[in-house]
């Protein structure tokens, strides 16, 4: 594992690799608690969200074999603090051949935490409202870059309005900014927003039902402010409620 002080500043200063590019205002209350970061001893960072306080939810595609992972939290002090990952659980059907192709697979993850954060909630998992309508509303969440290309735009945790569009389904869901569409510069995931939560209001409130997997620019290009790539939770709830119960957690 890289210094304590390498690994603080690849996950706030970080030139990006796919944050909510031109996103909200920075939000630290409601959903946005739940929210945090990971980094990884090979260098990369990405979102996760707080499913029960020893209990992470990100993307399979970040917490990959061969690397040792941490989640940075602060301290009462406001100092950063490296927090140990106990055990990482990666879905055993993902593909990251198909996931770099944008093509839909089982890019979900879990990370046990050696002890529980402080200062932060929890979320509810639950999965997208079935059929998943056009236009249908979402709201995502990342720490990542929103200026494509400086490292120094990510670290904050900021939220975002999308909308779905093609033709989503159980497999995998597209969003776009409802004002650009994707046909030109707009609000989008990109680097390091990898893994961040999906969310969808509910009658008791917002609820996770996905996770967010990749990115385009406008019109399919390379880069972000384009399509936002979302795993839904459909098909992957119930690993997930499994592989928490087998640690132990109650969600």
């Amino acid at each position: 594992m890289k210094k304590l002080a390498t690994l603080i500043a690849v996950a706030l200063f970080a030139t990006p690799a796919c944050a909510i590019v031109g996103g909200g205002t920075p939000q630290s209350d409601g959903v946005a608690r739940a929210v945090v970061t990971i980094v990884g001893s090979r260098g990369n960072f990405c979102t996760g969200t707080l499913i029960a306080p020893k209990l992470v939810l990100t993307v399979a595609h970040c917490v990959q074999p061969g690397a040792e992972y941490k989640i940075v939290d602060r301290g009462a002090d406001g100092a950063p603090l490296l927090l140990n990952v106990r055990t990482v659980a990666i879905h055993p059907n993902f593909n990251m051949q198909a996931m770099q192709a944008h093509r839909a697979t089982a890019d979900v993850a879990l990370l046990q935490l050696e002890i529980p954060l402080k200062g932060k909630s929890t979320v509810l998992v639950g999965a997208p409202n079935i059929p998943i309508q056009v236009g249908g509303r979402f709201v995502i969440a990342g720490i990542g870059v929103t200026v494509r290309g400086d490292g120094k735009s990510g670290g904050t945790i900021r939220l975002a309005g999308l909308v779905a569009t093609g033709q989503p389904g159980t497999l995998q869901i597209r969003l776009v900014d409802p004002v650009t569409n994707g046909v030109r510069d707009g609000i989008g995931a990109c680097t390091g927003d990898s893994g961040g939560p999906v969310f969808e209001d509910k009658p008791n409130g917002a609820v996770l039902v996905g996770v967010i997997s990749w990115s385009t620019g406008p019109n399919g290009a390379a880069g972000c402010g384009g399509l936002t790539g979302v795993t839904p939770l459909t098909l992957y709830r119930d690993w997930i409620l499994q592989t928490a119960r087998s640690w132990g957690a109650t969600l």
